[in-house]
């Protein structure tokens, strides 16, 4: 009896868990997210549609997406999303997930601002 309740126990923490994965190599630095490069994660104020980047052609350039793997797959709240052009980006809660160019690689986030908030949690 006592082996299946621990089963049971470890059972749910591993569904818990699954809700709170990340993807590969973003890590959370005092309530906001950094990119596997060390960047700090934004998402878009303009991106008001679950699931659809707005930030496309220059916007993209100056604001890098957070690039999904093809192949890779939802898990809990983070979701990927299809680009106007096709490639993959990772969103948390439904907002696609951005660097920004000027950024260094030590998770400072320089452009913050009401039009580029932090990611956070």
């Amino acid at each position: 009896m006592r082996l299946a309740a621990g089963l049971a126990v470890a059972g749910f923490l591993a569904f818990a868990g699954a809700a709170w994965a990340s993807p590969p190599g973003v890590t959370e630095k005092g309530g906001a997210f950094v990119a596997p490069d060390g960047k700090a994660l934004y998402t878009f104020a303009r991106d008001t549609t679950p699931g659809k980047s707005s930030c496309n052609a220059g916007c993209a350039t100056a604001w890098p997406p957070l690039a999904a793997a093809a192949d890779a797959k939802d898990d809990g709240d983070w979701t990927v999303i299809t680009r106007d052009d096709g490639s993959k980006q990772w969103a948390y809660k439904g907002k696609p997930l951005y660097t920004f160019a000027r950024d260094a690689a030590d998770g400072q986030a320089t452009g913050v601002s009401a039009a580029w908030p932090l990611a956070v949690k």
